[in-house]
């Protein structure tokens, strides 16, 4: 009974956290921020929802559900990295609602390409 309780709660949680993630990919203005909606709410929903999982299954299929979590943690951050520069490099990050950019000195002097027109 306690089991089914945390596997609920557990399964609720990480499903409100891809909605959550899922609500700022349409809401929010800029990439950057959707990029940040995309990883790391859902990166934490997919645990959670592991957890619950995990929790309800054989220990066999829970170590599966470990190595999906550890997939997805070796994962999303390199695919934000190279999301995040291709759009610096494509001109689709606003210079002016940067507080830092780290980006511009490893960029060619005359900053990030913007597209014609």
């Amino acid at each position: 009974m306690i089991l089914d309780i945390v596997s609920a709660a557990l399964l609720l949680a990480g499903a409100s956290q891809c909605l959550l993630g899922a609500l700022g990919l349409v809401r929010l203005p800029s990439v950057l921020s959707r990029m940040q909606a995309a990883t790391k709410p859902q990166t934490l929903g997919l645990f959670l929802i592991l957890a619950g999982a995990a929790l309800r299954v054989p220990l066999e299929s829970a170590v599966t559900l470990l190595l999906v979590a550890v997939f997805q943690v070796i994962t999303a951050p390199v695919i934000a990295q190279l999301v995040g520069r291709s759009a610096y490099n494509g001109g689709s990050v606003q210079p002016r609602l940067l507080v830092v950019d780290e980006l511009a000195p490893r960029m060619p002097s005359e900053g990030p390409e913007r597209p014609p027109g």
